[in-house]
């Protein structure tokens, strides 16, 4: 199978690359960098399709499926210039992906969509599915046009999957981030440290991205969650018993607003996102266990 990643540079793009080449499947990555500059960071034997977005892309002949995880970074301060990055570095690149896959002369099957669990906004402790509707903030706002631009594909015949991930547990990412403190020995809770935290492993990730695209059934939204997710104090504590610290300082609500602004509600809010689509069409998670799933990244 010949799979076309777009975005495929970033830190879930070159673990699925990866992964799909060891599986004996044909990878390109179409990226915005020289095919020089991608080489350097992608696995051996990824082809690599240079374009810029928001137009100008061509699908290789033979691609069977698209993986769309193109975005710019949202840890940043959301001034107003830095939103409509965030919005249009999806929306726009989305949408390009989506008109290439209806100009292609052998029209790929499935359109993997990246999406993210902030679709649903301020949740507090309700138990959240793919049933439930968007939350009206600015993350939210973005999910659902991100997440209306890839349907248009359903309208060339493509079966369209949208992937509400979570905080991705891994050796990079924001979990490199997260690390830092813990390792000088000032890790801890954000906040009140009641907010949940819909976590999933890396390797789940992946799995539930090569599970899309093989599974013909699965369609629509998919959240990319663990089973069981956790309040952020517990979050905290398992990091630190899985990195030898103690997990006591805790940051107050007002230090991450006034370092971060509007951004600051990403982690002081949260989903009890759970993976009700996943489950129900049969995947079984690798790494379901927190404690387990924190100790394969702080072993590194």
């Amino acid at each position: 199978m010949h799979i076309v990643i777009v975005g495929g540079t970033g830190f879930i793009g070159r673990a699925l690359t990866e992964a799909l080449l060891a599986a004996g499947w044909r990878v390109t990555v179409a990226t915005r960098r020289s095919p020089a500059q991608a080489s350097r960071v992608l696995p051996s034997g990824a082809a690599v399709l240079s374009w810029n977005a928001p137009g100008g892309l061509a699908l290789p002949p033979g691609t069977d499926a698209v993986v769309n995880l193109a975005g710019a970074s949202i840890a940043r301060r959301w001034t107003q210039a830095a939103k409509r990055l965030i919005l249009e570095s999806r929306v726009g690149t989305t949408r390009a992906v989506v008109a290439a896959l209806a100009a292609a002369s052998t029209r790929p099957r499935v359109l993997v969509n990246a999406s993210a669990v902030g679709y649903y906004g301020r949740r507090g402790d309700e138990i959240v599915t793919e049933a439930d509707g968007p939350g009206q903030d600015f993350l939210a706002s973005v999910c659902r046009q991100w997440e209306a631009a890839a349907k248009e594909a359903e309208a060339a015949g493509i079966r369209v999957v949208l992937l509400r991930t979570g905080f991705v547990v891994g050796r990079g990412g924001a979990m490199r981030l997260m690390l830092l403190p813990y390792r000088l020995f000032l890790g801890g809770p954000l906040g009140s440290g009641q907010q949940w935290l819909p976590w999933i492993h890396l390797d789940d990730v992946v799995g539930l991205i090569r599970f899309a695209l093989e599974n013909e059934a699965l369609q629509g939204p998919v959240n990319l969650t663990a089973p069981e997710p956790v309040r952020q104090e517990v979050f905290a504590r398992a990091l630190g018993r899985a990195m030898g610290r103690p997990a006591w300082l805790r940051t107050p609500e007002w230090a991450l607003r006034t370092a971060l602004g509007e951004m600051a509600d990403m982690l002081l809010t949260g989903q009890r996102a759970v993976p009700a689509a996943a489950l129900a069409a049969g995947y079984t998670f690798r790494r379901p266990d927190l404690d387990e799933a924190l100790r394969s990244v702080a072993a590194h």
